[in-house]
């Protein structure tokens, strides 16, 4: 089964928004980012290889013809894992044409159609790689019946390209009914079974509903541990998979061993330089960037770089995915002479694996224009954040989640240039899209209202922005919990907006709260803590210079 794309779904830290201030040197905490998301992190959902097949009689043209079609699907499978999507795509493509003439509904042509659809998929190519997908899943049920493994499988890719190209509505019964018929094909407790439950958690993750992957997650891993023992590669990617969704919802302290556990699994069964080593890496370093624990991320980020370097090659993807981490990491410590040739090498090398037009190169255009934006050249980042919402259009069509992550990060910098009444026509429809993709009670959903709030605000449109505002708060406690870092900047931005207006008494509860959430979850050396630590110092300083809280904090961040 397919491996979906690389998720860069994960948000920056909170950061300093000078140019929001309104009251004496307090920096407003942006919720969400409006940037591109910080890491490109290996979630490595267990996707189970259809079972070996017989011979069907009478359907194959010859031994010899089957012999060379397997041989082109392995070799193309094999150049799939390397990255090389276009060779093999030319490989499949040529062992397909033979097998159309001489077999062309059997379940090999409908192998090498599958595998032709994965190298389209990862080439970019969505919209052609949907049809092969469907003609691979008409031939299978044909062959083997509505209730067949391999079915299951096909269902399960189709699901993973609606799922990319924002379906989620028709990706989900396809999930499902997968899901039902491993369980009945193979039974509740088979390794596949568990490969579904976490590809249908996946989505689950995706749109919000961590209430309801959790479980599924859960119960993937305690499958795969069942049926393949505790130090399996395959337990090392559910645990991975469960680590995310965690890490997601700000549970670091329980998401941290899980990660850990991975690595040491990954690095035991497979060798301590295997690419996929490398991913576990990048994903234990990521729960050290969140946390503030920069050093022990950046480590774990080099020693990723090295050895996607050296098992894949200079100039492979997961190459490019490992010089982004730690180029971002770079970046978020003020490294910006550092980080930039990263970010470039990083593009480029995706421009050439991948395409100029492939999603992947519009993560790494949103990524530089981010360094770019930061360090403000805005003429220089503007014409990226542009081509990447482009690619993006041109990918996914104008109502997709990544292209409202586009619309914010090019609303962000017209905002940031002054150009109010350009940004915030963006800022509306990203969230349009997103309420309309997510539903209302979704995390991205709060990022845009914020967002959209912040635009207000420093507009003057006081009553417009709080709503907005104290929306995205009730929505981020509810998706996220109470104590989520991102609900501690919702916090702190409602707070400044109540301090603006003249109701210092109202914020004050808001600004402790944000600065002890933000001390438990990411510690007092975080920057995020020690920027929402000053805005609660200055106010209690000018609005409650008695309150009992400030002593304390001053002694600690002052």
């Amino acid at each position: 089964m397919t491996r979906p794309p690389q998720s860069d779904a994960n948000a920056p830290p909170l950061t300093r928004m000078s140019s929001l201030t309104r009251v004496s040197a307090i920096a407003a905490l942006v919720a969400v980012g409006a940037l591109a998301p910080l890491h490109a992190t290996h979630a490595q959902t267990v996707y189970a290889p259809s079972p070996p097949r017989a011979v069907q009689p009478g359907v194959a043209a010859s031994h010899a013809k089957q012999a060379t079609q397997t041989s082109a699907l392995e070799t193309a499978q094999e150049l799939i894992r390397l990255g090389q999507y276009q060779r093999a795509r030319t490989i499949a493509a040529q062992a397909l044409a033979v097998a159309r003439q001489h077999a062309p509904r059997t379940s090999e042509t409908a192998d090498l159609i599958n595998a032709m659809a994965l190298a389209t998929y990862h080439a970019g190519n969505h919209a052609e790689a949907e049809p092969l997908y469907r003609e691979a899943l008409e031939i299978r049920r044909e062959t083997f019946g509505d209730r067949h493994p391999d079915v299951a499988q096909s269902l399960n890719n189709l699901a993973e390209l609606l799922r990319a190209t924002g379906r989620y509505d028709q990706a989900e019964p396809l999930y499902i009914e997968a899901l039902d018929i491993a369980r009945e094909a193979l039974g509740p407790r088979h390794p596949d079974t568990a490969a579904h439950l976490n590809n249908l958690a996946l989505l689950l993750k995706f749109t919000g509903r961590y209430d309801q992957a959790e479980p599924l997650y859960r119960e993937a891993l305690d499958i795969t541990r069942e049926a393949l023992g505790p130090r399996h590669p395959d337990v090392a990617a559910s645990l991975n998979n469960l680590a995310g969704l965690l890490r997601a919802t700000g549970r670091y302290d329980q998401a941290e061993p899980l990660y850990r556990e991975a690595l040491d699994i990954t690095r035991e069964a497979l060798r301590p330089r295997h690419p996929d080593t490398a991913k576990s890496l990048n994903n234990l370093a990521g729960v050290f960037f969140a946390t503030g624990r920069y050093d022990q991320a950046e480590r774990l980020y080099r020693e990723a770089l090295d050895i996607t370097r050296e098992a894949l090659g200079p100039r492979h993807p997961d190459t490019a995915t490992s010089l982004n981490n730690l180029a971002l990491l770079l970046n978020a410590t003020g490294r910006y002479d550092q980080a930039e040739p990263l970010l470039v090498e990083a593009l480029d090398i995706t421009r050439e694996a991948l395409g100029p037009r492939h999603p992947t190169t519009a993560i790494r255009l949103n990524n530089l224009a981010g360094l770019l934006n930061a360090t403000g050249r805005y003429d220089q980042a503007e014409p990226l954040y542009r081509e990447a919402l482009e690619i993006r259009r041109e990918t996914f069509g104008d109502r997709h989640p990544d292209v409202a992550q586009s619309l914010n990060n090019l609303a962000g910098l017209l905002n940031a240039t002054g150009r109010y009444d350009q940004a915030e026509p963006l800022y509306r429809e990203a969230l349009e899209i997103r309420r309309e993709t997510f539903g209302d009670r979704h995390p991205d959903v709060a990022q845009s209202l914020n967002n959209l709030a912040r635009l207000l605000d420093a507009t003057g449109r006081y009553d417009q922005a709080e709503p907005f505002y104290g929306e995205a708060l009730d929505i981020t406690r509810e998706a996220l919990g109470p104590r989520h870092p991102t609900t501690a900047a919702s916090l702190n931005n409602l707070a400044l907006l109540l301090e603006a207006t003249g109701r210092p008494n109202d914020a004050t509860p808001l600004f402790l709260d944000a600065v002890d959430i933000l001390r438990t979850a990411l510690g007092d050396d975080h920057p995020s803590t020690r920027a929402g630590a000053r805005n609660t110092i200055l106010h209690l300083r000018e609005h409650a210079p008695d309150h009992p809280d400030l002593p304390g904090l001053a002694a600690a961040f002052d």
